[in-house]
């Protein structure tokens, strides 16, 4: 009885340790990126991760698409959400993005550890069409503050 229940605790770790990604993973998104034909792989945390390529400048961007949703107010959100930057973002440079934010009509700046992000917070409700749309507007916002942060070096 005893070796049943430690085989059983053991298949239960290492299950929740081999399929991390796959559990956090909301397969809707799947299904809305597989209909634009977006190529993807889910990372750790189960967030999807997209690599934009830029050919003509020579350039790629990460932008990423939750696994999962947060509820306010009654409404699913869901965060699409692009690296621009590591280190190197001073107080000036923050005051700086908090102005832009308030200007851009979808998305904002947010700073997470070192990292600088653009997150666009959407209902979960948006179709394969909008999300892609969302992805689009964060990988070249957040690949253009690059450039303007680390001129040519392409990191993120």
């Amino acid at each position: 009885m005893r070796q049943t229940a430690r085989y059983l605790v053991a298949s239960m770790l290492l299950l929740g340790v081999a399929l991390p990604s796959v559990a956090l993973a909301d397969a809707s998104v799947k299904t809305r990126l597989d209909a634009r034909g977006i190529n993807y792989e889910v990372d750790g945390d189960g967030d999807y991760k997209v690599t934009y390529s830029y050919k003509s400048e020579g350039r790629t961007q990460l932008v990423f698409v939750s696994g999962g949703t947060e509820s306010v107010g009654g409404f699913k959100v869901r965060e699409v959400f692009a690296p621009a930057a590591k280190d190197g973002i001073n107080g000036a440079k923050a005051i700086e993005l908090m102005g832009e934010s308030r200007s851009n009509k979808i998305g904002s700046w947010e700073l997470q550890g070192d990292v600088l992000y653009f997150v666009i917070k959407l209902p979960d409700s948006v179709d394969a069409a909008q999300l892609e749309s969302a992805m689009d507007i964060a990988a070249q916002t957040a690949d253009n503050m690059e450039i303007e942060l680390s001129g040519d070096e392409d990191a993120l």
